[in-house]
């Protein structure tokens, strides 16, 4: 079908030093592209947010893709060239980031660099705020050392995340127009690459939420055995621990038992848990909700916008 789409200005290096915040981001683009469907909304900020993209709701999100992203190639390349320089080791270290769980020694080994060049890179990255670096929250003041777990890498820019997961790595056939290795990338890797930036507007949605006892700080838990997606602390100095589920099928109350098991392994006392759904809960999960559980929906983010 013929597309036709409003014009999209970029420029990469201006949005991120003007929208670092993830909130701010998705409030931008809900005003520049408004809807009813929070989960189409999510979809496309996915992909396009972070920049000024024009999105069209008539259209599959793979339609938009192809004909604003992969017709557009030479468009993009040049402007992220001139962020990055065209310099491989960062570019495959951010595909690594984008494309692994974010650790910086996952990241790292999935660009096969060693040690001392990735944190030079990635001390670049941060510079050009492409990327920031985030430290496991932790119990207690300091960590003992040889236990340290990795440091996360987390793009300043869901498109840039993008663009580094699905086009930058197979380049070659898209600049030359051919798109079937991009498709079958994106199509086999798309089911779970919303999750993380799900996971950091659900931080937002909590904070939104917890206005009586504040939440001063609040991340990702993670050692060497164990992830939990919410670990936060409130002024009041109580724990809030949770799991973020960016999938189709109702939550399960097991979900709930697997987390209280991570936190007894993790010997985390937790004064509430919490988790945020897509597609929402069991109705005996449900049942359960109280002082102890808070449950929330994909819904619930237009309290956001």
């Amino acid at each position: 079908m013929a597309v036709v789409s409003k014009t999209t200005h970029l420029s990469y290096n201006a949005g991120m030093k003007k929208n670092n915040n993830i909130l701010e981001q998705f409030q931008t683009f809900y005003k520049q592209n408004p809807d009813e469907n929070m989960e189409a909304i999510f979809e496309r900020f996915v992909v396009f947010g972070g920049e000024d993209f024009d999105v069209e709701y008539y259209l599959e999100i793979d339609e938009q893709i192809e004909y604003e992203i992969l017709e557009r190639y030479e468009e993009h390349h040049e402007e992220i060239s001139a962020l990055t320089s065209s310099r491989p080791l960062l570019h495959s270290i951010l595909t690594g980031i984008a494309m692994g769980d974010g650790r910086m020694h996952s990241a790292f080994k999935r660009a096969r660099v060693n040690e001392k060049d990735g944190l030079d890179a990635v001390d670049e990255l941060v510079e050009l705020k492409i990327i920031r670096r985030e430290k496991p929250k932790q119990k207690s003041t300091s960590w003992i050392d040889d236990n340290r777990p990795s440091d996360k890498l987390i793009f300043n820019s869901p498109f840039l995340r993008f663009w580094f997961g699905f086009v930058s790595p197979i380049f070659k056939g898209i600049k030359d127009g051919d798109f079937s290795e991009f498709k079958k990338r994106y199509e086999n890797n798309k089911a779970g690459f919303g999750d993380a930036i799900f996971k950091e507007l659900s931080y937002e949605l909590l904070k939104l939420n917890f206005k009586d006892d504040e939440i001063t700080e609040i991340g990702s838990f993670w050692n060497k055995d164990i992830e939990i997606d919410i670990y936060a602390k409130t002024a009041s100095g109580k724990t809030i621990v949770g799991v973020t589920k960016y999938t189709n099928a109702k939550i399960k109350k097991s979900e709930l038992t697997k987390l209280q098991n991570m936190c007894a392994d993790a010997k985390i006392d937790a004064d509430m848990f919490v988790i945020v759904a897509k597609a929402g809960f069991s109705s005996e999960l449900k049942s359960l909700k109280g002082d102890g559980l808070k449950l929330f929906t994909l819904k619930n983010f237009k309290k956001l916008i």
